[in-house]
């Protein structure tokens, strides 16, 4: 059974008055908590109903009360919302009108506003939700009710994260931690901390998650109930596959072009999430073998298929889903039940892709669909109706079945918005507008696309839906509609290199979309979704403030590679196409990416990066020459972020890029509000950790050129404060900041950059400085835009290996310390070279008065100078405002 926070196991206390008046009533309320438990829902609705007649009958109105929020909560696990609202209301009008305002009385009503929450948030009204938490929480405090406080505070945390206020959400939670240490042990305390954890794993703290389940179960064996014990095993087993699907490897083909929301991918498994499923796998199996509750038995060995599915073991894949084929047939209809067969035909679908096997048949997937519809109506379970008609409208597609495909779709999409599950609703836009575009309809294809990005927009990126079977996954649920979209919009051209015409209108809707993509991206990267849109567009930059400057915008496609450019007050912005694989172009970037970590490999970096230069810039060359470009802006996609501009070699005249323009990124399309180095006087804060360290079970290896590279840094900015080796610590870094208004931080110390947040740190004396922490401080001195730091400096981090996404958490950091720009390495280079550059780079901004990205220039053409190997002058990147 879905974990709810239930009035049942908590509110015993309340009933004490009751066991000498009304034995009857409170004998059908305890046998109506049995049946509830155990997942026989119509029966505890029949046995609640006759003790609500019983409570009305001794006109004991607190005793109806309380029959009857118990009632709503059966009603709503059984999907019949209006029978829930209605026994809600009912029990809440009952009791503003007691004039009892006893201790049991609070108690009652604050669990009465517990379960309407929860019915609201069901029903997507979060915000009320919100609000009946709140005042449930102020009536379990004028009670004295320390757990229902706790309790209520979990749910708030749970509508703050559903309306996207993820710091507030967090906050909520911390807050709890201690309340919940100085709780006795209790089921209480087990399904508080269990409940908890929960949260944290939807938030994608899997680790605290992990951690707070683990003293949830240790509690629930104390005391010894099964219940809560295999309740607390199913939340591990989901834990532990969050995190065995967190260490997918990346994928050789992003198959984009033909992903649907039914479709299912195969990928390649890296050791690490073999032993996290192989964790869930066990916690599942003890689930299955403890609990009291079959629809939890059902619930795990479902998640436990998933697991099977994701190892590619399909002969026990198979074994699983007869076992659970059987006990979905014995179980009481319910929207939990609902679910489980909807989640269930999902899975027969992909074990059918993956094996060709004539079992199941699609006829036997489509009736479980068919059936789980028939019962999600006959309970007015709309928002199960709505998921599982889109579910068989896939399926339908799967078939070419495109006329029952599109029918199907379209009903589920009209109910999906009649409700306002945008979380459902734009899953069916997606998909109506994948099957329009296989019937040829361009236009219709491309409108209900627009509509999918749209409804994601509004959602904000929020990847906790009010559906817990449903589970997103950013590069499965998410991106590909944005990229079948511009794909849409850009259609490859026939001819290799060539201009093509497209309308203006589609490349700045294209352009958009990926830029409203690359938000989302960062969004989901920081579990947040309160990034705010910065106030300048880069092309008001260019037109306004530096006509020598282009950005370029190459956008990876499945068979195209697309490259958009727009030039200094020019109002139409050029496009070319490159007819070329993904796959391929992919397999260039990452072989690129691992030599030019290796000094031996020059011959072979200047062969791929010329190929890469013929696809990027060999089109446009012209028409940057025409309009005198000095500075190129790229606005980089996917595997390219991992590759620095610079490198691009020009075979004809042997150049690299680097010596024929200045070079900057930009994280999106737009920029913290730019402003010039030229006319600010420098201070810096200059800090970095030269000696071996061991941190976290990582040990770090002695940079031995930082000391010197610093000491140049002094030299070159003499107004500055230091935070060498043992003083460069957290609480130091965060007073300085806190302190001056610094215009250049630079810190050369080991860092890494990663698409997990929790791998993208930096290095201090004493600790790792996740990204978050790092963020947080950084912003300390950007509370005002006049106050935001200047300049950046990450010195001697890099981008994790193995991770085609590492960039991801440069450009976080980029984008959230609130810097206006951020220069950075993308591997570490120990050696002289280092401080060399650095002192080149500071001196070009100091003496000069150069923009950043001519210093940077500068500085690289320097060290190319000494060192003509890539690997010493190429991994230096500027992100932000180059101006």
């Amino acid at each position: 059974m879905a974990a709810l926070l239930s009035v049942w196991g908590i509110s015993t206390p309340a009933f004490s008055q009751f066991t000498k008046t009304q034995p009857n009533a409170q004998l059908l309320v305890e046998q109506g908590r049995k049946l509830y438990e155990t997942g026989q829902l119509s029966e505890a609705v029949t046995v609640l109903q006759q003790a609500t007649d019983t409570f009305n009958l001794q006109k004991d109105e607190l005793g109806k009360a309380m029959a009857l929020s118990n009632l709503s909560l059966v009603f709503k696990q059984l999907g019949q919302w209006k029978k829930a609202e209605a026994a809600i209301t009912q029990s809440l009008n009952l009791l503003k009108n007691s004039q009892l305002r006893t201790q049991n009385f609070a108690i009652i009503l604050a669990q009465t506003l517990d379960i309407q929450g929860n019915l609201q948030l069901e029903l997507g009204r979060t915000e009320q939700a919100l609000d009946s938490w709140k005042q449930s929480a102020d009536t379990y405090a004028q009670a004295g009710d320390e757990i229902g406080i706790i309790r209520s505070l979990i749910n708030q945390s749970m509508a703050e994260q559903a309306l996207g206020l993820y710091h507030q959400a967090r906050t909520t939670l911390e807050e709890l931690q201690p309340r919940l240490e100085q709780q006795p042990d209790s089921l209480v305390k087990a399904t508080a901390l269990r409940s908890f954890g929960d949260v944290l794993q939807l938030v994608g703290d899997l680790e605290l998650s992990f951690k707070v389940l683990q003293q949830s179960q240790d509690i629930a064996k104390k005391l010894q109930s099964p219940s809560e014990i295999s309740a607390t095993l199913l939340s591990l087993g989901n834990t532990a596959l969050a995190l065995g699907n967190r260490q997918f490897l990346p994928q050789n083909s992003t198959g984009f072009e033909n992903y649907t929301p039914l479709h299912c991918i195969n990928r390649p498994v890296s050791t690490e999430s073999i032993q996290f499923y192989q964790q869930a796998t066990q916690f599942y199996e003890e689930a299955v073998t403890t609990a009291t509750s079959p629809l939890l038995q059902i619930q795990a060995q479902l998640n436990h298929l998933s697991v099977l599915l994701n190892l590619q073991q399909w002969s026990q894949a198979k074994k699983l889903s007869s076992e659970i084929q059987v006990k979905l047939t014995k179980i009481t209809p319910s929207h939990t039940a609902n679910d489980a067969q909807i989640h269930f035909a999902q899975n027969l679908v992909c074990l059918k892709e993956a094996t060709n096997a004539d079992i199941p048949s699609w006829k036997e997937i489509a009736e479980i669909l068919a059936k789980s519809i028939e019962q999600a109506q006959s309970m007015d379970d709309e928002r199960s109706v709505a998921y599982a008609l889109g579910v068989l409208g896939g399926l339908y597609l799967e078939n070419q079945d495109l006329v029952n495909a599109q029918k199907l779709t379209e009903q589920a999409l009209t109910l999906a918005q009649a409700i306002k599950a945008g979380d459902i609703a734009y899953l069916w836009q997606w998909q109506l507008g994948y099957i329009l575009r296989i019937k040829r309809d361009m236009a219709g294809a491309i409108a209900s696309y627009t509509e999918a990005v749209n409804t994601l927009k509004y959602l904000r990126n929020d990847l906790i839906t009010l559906n817990p079977d449903i589970q997103f996954s950013f590069r499965d649920n998410i991106e590909p509609v944005y990229r079948q979209l511009v794909d849409l919009l850009l259609q490859p051209a026939s001819t290799v290199s060539t201009k093509k015409s497209i309308s203006q209108k589609n490349l700045k809707q294209a352009r958009g979309i990926l830029e409203t993509l690359q938000l989302a991206e960062l969004e989901n990267f920081f579990r947040e979704a309160c990034l705010k849109a910065a106030p300048e567009q880069i092309d008001e930059v260019v037109d306004k403030t530096d006509a020598t400057a282009a950005v370029i915008y190459p956008i990876l496609l499945a068979d195209h590679l697309d490259v958009i450019l727009k030039l200094p007050n020019q109002a139409e912005l050029s496009h070319y196409t490159i007819s070329k694989k993904s796959t391929e172009i992919k397999s260039i970037l990452e072989n690129l990416q691992l030599y030019l970590r290796q000094p031996d490999r020059v011959n072979d970096v200047n062969k791929l990066s010329q190929q890469v230069y013929s696809w990027l810039i060999q089109p446009l060359e012209s028409e940057l020459v025409r309009n005198n470009i000095k500075t190129l802006v790229f606005v980089l996609d996917g595997e390219l972020r991992n590759i620095p501009m610079a490198v691009l070699y020009d075979r004809k005249h042997q150049q690299y890029l680097i010596q024929k323009y200045a070079i900057s990124l930009a994280p999106g399309l737009q920029l913290i509000e730019p402003k010039s180095l030229q006319k600010v006087q420098l201070n810096g804060l200059i800090a970095g950790v030269s000696e071996q360290r061991q941190i976290e079970g990582r040990s770090f290896s002695p940079l031995k050129n930082v000391e010197i590279e610093l000491r140049q840094i002094q030299s070159a900015i003499p107004k500055n404060t230091e935070l060498f080796n043992q003083t460069f610590t957290k609480t130091n870094l965060e007073n300085q900041i806190k302190k001056i208004p610094y215009t250049v931080v630079h810190i050369a110390t080991h860092g890494e950059f990663s698409s997990n947040p929790d791998k993208t740190f930096i290095l201090t004396w004493e600790q790792l400085l996740k990204v978050k922490d790092f963020d947080n401080l950084i912003r300390l001195s950007g509370q005002r835009e006049s106050s935001a730091i200047e300049l950046l400096v990450l010195s001697a981090c890099e981008t994790a290996q193995g991770d085609n996404r590492a960039t991801l958490g440069l450009a976080g950091i980029a984008v959230r310390a609130g810097a206006r720009s951020t220069l950075a390495t993308l591997w570490t280079v120990d050696d002289e070279s280092t401080a060399e550059f650095m002192s080149q780079f500071y001196q070009e901004l100091e003496n000069n008065k150069v923009t950043k990205a001519e210093a940077l220039r500068r500085a690289q053409l320097k060290v190319l100078t000494d060192y003509e190997i890539p690997y010493f002058w190429a991994p230096y990147i500027l992100v932000g405002n180059w101006l």
